[in-house]
């Protein structure tokens, strides 16, 4: 496995990790304290899991496990793969981050700072599957296939 298959998995657990404690918090203030919960709150703990946790795990594993890229393959780019990767960690963060003050301050940078980082949450995804479009072919299984093995 290498380092950027290790970062995109990483950072998908410790997204998961945060993610499940403000889920708890969320709970705990329900039970506890009687307060209703923001809706910011709660897309800000869902979007973290969703996103964060699960999307940045499935690009680390389809990093990891999908075939090489062939030679001639012009659109996979390791450093494009890296890029996407921070701009989904820190545009995840930051709209976790807002999300969250969201809830406690009622700003217009605040609004659109979660706007933004959605906007780069969308372009790395896109970015990631452009790259690894030519990756997502058959290795060895169409010759099976064409033999009548079915899968």
């Amino acid at each position: 496995m290498f380092s950027t298959v290790r970062y995109f998995i990483k950072t998908s657990i410790i997204f998961l990790l945060v993610g499940i404690l403000t889920g708890l918090y969320m709970s705990l203030t329900k039970h506890f304290s009687m307060e209703g919960i923001s809706p910011e709150l709660i897309s800000a703990h869902t979007h973290l899991i969703l996103v964060g946790s699960v999307m940045m795990m499935i690009m680390g594993v389809a990093l990891w496990f999908f075939p090489r890229a062939e030679k001639d393959d012009k659109k996979y780019n390791p450093d494009l793969i890296l890029i996407t990767y921070w701009t989904m960690t820190i545009s995840t963060s930051l709209r976790f981050i807002f999300q969250v003050l969201s809830t406690y301050a009622d700003s217009p940078f605040v609004e659109y700072t979660i706007s933004i980082a959605s906007i780069f949450q969308v372009i790395a995804i896109i970015l990631f599957f452009y790259s690894m479009w030519g990756r997502i072919r058959p290795v060895g299984s169409q010759y099976r296939e064409a033999k009548g093995e079915k899968f």
